[in-house]
């Protein structure tokens, strides 16, 4: 794929940091709190899912008010989805899973995708439309640790985030896996932290998650 027409690249993105923090905002005043919790905390790539009404808001606000974070779109599904986290600032989308159409938009956009793949076949399709950074979504119902491992011998070149029932006890397992960049993880910041405002937990929670993460290694691009 041709990267000058990136803000930043898929592999910018997924090497910054261990893990980055699927994150569901309801409410936008929370947006920025939760942000400038997460860089205290060594985080600083942020994906905020469309699953509320105030996710569009909140990734706008973030870019505003605390431009050192790399904020992004989880659950983008269409090329409809791709037009509105573009307009509202998003560096980067992460989609659930993949159509042609999806990754060709995302192509003629600009925008750095990282889109889903749950099987060999979804793969094939990435790679075809010259992608070689992807999710792998949901990881652990689809086989976790040992699919990626098998994954890796006929496919190289590939390197993914695994998402969906990562969490502090098993990350280390996924991160220690050559095919891996980082992992996706809601444990960060969960929706009762947020809703107490208790921000000094989700820096304490990203700050352990950063500094246990092993032999993982950092990308300066």
């Amino acid at each position: 794929m041709n990267q000058r027409h990136w803000k930043i690249s898929p592999e910018t993105v997924m090497r910054q940091g261990p893990v980055i923090p699927v994150m569901v905002i309801r409410k936008v005043e929370h947006a920025v709190p939760i942000a400038r919790a997460l860089l205290a905390g060594g985080v600083r790539v942020l994906e905020i899912t469309l699953r509320t009404p105030a996710a569009l808001d909140a990734i706008s606000v973030i870019r505003r008010e605390v431009p050192e974070a790399m904020v992004g779109a989880g659950t983008v599904t269409s090329e409809a989805d791709l037009e509105a986290v573009s307009l509202a600032g998003a560096l980067f989308a992460i989609s659930p899973g993949l159509t042609p159409r999806l990754l060709e938009a995302a192509n003629l956009r600009g925008i750095a995708l990282i889109p889903g793949v749950a099987t060999v076949s979804e793969l094939m399709a990435g790679i075809e439309l010259g992608y070689d950074h992807f999710k792998f979504f949901p990881a652990q119902v689809a086989g976790g640790v040992q699919v990626l491992k098998a994954i890796a011998g006929p496919f190289p070149g590939i390197t993914f985030c695994p998402t969906g029932g990562i969490t502090f006890d098993n990350y280390r397992d996924y991160l220690a896996l050559k095919n891996v960049a980082c992992v996706g993880g809601s444990w960060l910041c969960t929706t009762s932290t947020v809703e107490n405002q208790d921000w000094e937990s989700i820096t304490r929670t990203a700050r352990a998650a950063v500094e246990t993460a092993g032999s993982w290694a950092s990308f300066v691009p």
